[in-house]
């Protein structure tokens, strides 16, 4: 059963541009190291009438965006191999100098995947 781990972060507007080549550095590696896909997604039409929009739900303030991601594995065990590589690998690189974004705001959480396209590959 495929596994997704899912992120939604607010981003200040004026890091964005920090913020994607970080995002694209976590692409490669997650990659390199077994992720089925990898997506970084900024808020663009957020002004929902039903349920809890999430600027309101992340508590966005001026000059933020809603970053949504997600990264698709074989199984929560992939998952687990595959961040384990991945966090090794961050180690050796040091800890950022300056992240673009507030940490302690991140949404986080690992997900089984209830409902799939019959299309997609299944990486069974």
């Amino acid at each position: 059963m495929r596994y997704v781990d899912g992120y939604v972060i607010p981003v200040p507007e004026k890091n964005l541009k920090t913020y994607i080549r970080m995002a694209r550095t976590g692409e490669k590696m997650w990659r390199e190291h077994g992720a089925l896909d990898y997506k970084e997604c900024v808020g663009d039409d957020l002004d929902s009438k039903w349920g809890i929009p999430f600027p309101k739900m992340m508590k966005v303030k001026p000059g933020e965006v809603v970053v949504f991601s997600y990264i698709v594995f074989k199984s929560r065990a992939h998952r687990d191999r595959v961040n384990a590589r991945v966090m090794k690998e961050m180690e050796k690189m040091g800890e950022p100098k300056d992240m673009p974004f507030d940490i302690k705001r991140m949404v986080y959480g690992g997900f089984k995947v209830l409902v799939e396209s019959a299309g997609a590959d299944s990486g069974r």
